[in-house]
């Protein structure tokens, strides 16, 4: 081979050579430079045990919901995504949802009203390693407004409640989970009223009953029953006749209302109250039918009968003349709070459906012939209670049936 055969040779050999390491640097620069693949997303899982029912006004019940990472990848931040429904009837403060992942101190789970869906999102989130699971305590509430300052109107008779479980800082849900959370109330009713009562006489005797059949506590409960400007309500305790001092909201100041078991009372959830009431009218009572009117207000404010308000049946019953020679019934003083005060104590039922009343004015005509105008419902002031009560005092049971006070969701 002479010298130039071997240059040429040599040149190509080295050229093939270049190519091949270029071929080989351009097939391995991808592999050397791409970057690392992004790890799966984790598979999780929520299961919520919600409260098989709780109490419209009352305290928040407790339950659990348990967030579980059911692949094989970590996340550093699972999140918990709330929505309760109860349809159309709840004011935008009706719902609190609480909850604590750690400690005692309860934390508010701030919730937004869209439509009739309350939605809100634990502010924390939480890590959750693979095949591991966490359990959150929360309480759940339909307190419909603050205390001393009840919703007057609105209500429901379930709640839907949806739990999701999410990761990041906006992944998608991962799983749901769906409950329904009956809502009850207070019931509250009377017993054993005589059907007749001597004007001036010394009274008659029966009993009222709270009844709370519901998982919630609660708190500033005051019960009240209503009759006529003429009547003296006593009750029983410690075996002694306490006499109740009447209270009145101005507009309406021929209805006297009684606080049976003293204002701002507290009840354990499955509890109730019975008390014994004596109850007389003054020698100048018209006679003729009139009625007692049992209700309970929940956070009631400043103006008396207002707050979330659940009334039962009325009892009629007929006042009697005056026997000649009878000593008159001592009467009281009307005033804007009760001397009375009591706690709730045990036992309890169901309780019925709730209704709402209309707005209105409305004149009546009492037995002894006087007019009384009704007050306008609604939040000016004067309870829708105030408006009904007065108008079965006024017009007789026979005239206006029984009605019922208890609020709930507006039927559209």
């Amino acid at each position: 081979m002479n010298s130039t055969a071997r240059t040429l040779r040599s040149s190509v050999t080295a050229v093939g050579a270049g190519l091949l390491l270029a071929a080989t640097g351009a097939a391995l620069a991808p592999a050397a430079t791409a970057a690392p693949e992004d790890p799966q997303p984790p598979a999780l899982a929520v299961s919520t045990a919600a409260p098989t029912e709780i109490g419209l006004a009352g305290r928040p019940v407790g339950f659990t919901t348990t967030a579980s990472n059911v692949g094989t990848d970590d996340t550093s931040s699972a999140r918990l995504i709330y929505h309760v429904d109860g349809g159309a009837g709840l004011p935008p403060n009706a719902v609190s949802l609480e909850y604590r992942l750690s400690g005692t101190t309860w934390k508010t789970v701030p919730l937004t009203l869209s439509g009739t869906q309350f939605s809100g999102e634990l502010p924390e989130s939480f890590p959750l390693a693979a095949a591991r699971s966490r359990t959150v305590q929360l309480r759940l509430g339909l307190p419909m407004g603050t205390p001393h300052h009840g919703d007057s109107n609105g209500g429901t008779q379930s709640l839907k409640l949806t739990t999701l479980v999410s990761y990041g800082s906006s992944g998608a849900a991962n799983d749901t989970d769906e409950d329904t959370v009956k809502v009850d109330a207070p019931t509250v009713g009377l017993s054993a009223v005589p059907a007749t009562v001597t004007a001036g006489g010394p009274g008659i005797t029966f009993q009222a009953t709270v009844k709370n059949p519901t998982s919630s506590a609660y708190e500033n409960l005051t019960e009240v029953l209503f009759t006529s400007r003429y009547a003296t309500v006593q009750v029983l305790r410690s075996g002694a006749w306490k006499t109740l001092r009447p209270i009145t909201a101005g507009a309406e100041p021929d209805v006297y209302g009684f606080d049976i078991i003293g204002k701002d009372a507290s009840m354990a959830a499955d509890s109730g109250t019975v008390t014994k009431i004596r109850l007389a009218y003054r020698k100048d009572a018209p006679a003729g039918t009139t009625t007692v009117h049992p209700c309970v207000f929940v956070n009631e404010g400043s103006t008396p009968f207002t707050g979330t308000t659940f009334c039962g049946a009325s009892a009629a019953t007929v006042v009697k003349a005056a026997a000649s020679g009878t000593t008159p019934t001592a009467s009281t003083t009307p005033s804007a709070s009760s001397s009375s005060s009591a706690s709730a104590t045990p036992s309890a039922t169901t309780s019925p459906t709730a209704t709402t009343t209309s707005s209105g004015t409305t004149s009546g005509t009492t037995s002894s012939g006087t007019t009384t105008q009704l007050a306008r419902t609604g939040n000016d002031g004067v309870s829708a209670t105030t408006v009904s009560a007065t108008a079965l005092i006024t017009a007789g049971v026979g005239t206006l049936g029984v009605i019922a006070l208890r609020r709930r969701q507006n039927r559209l």
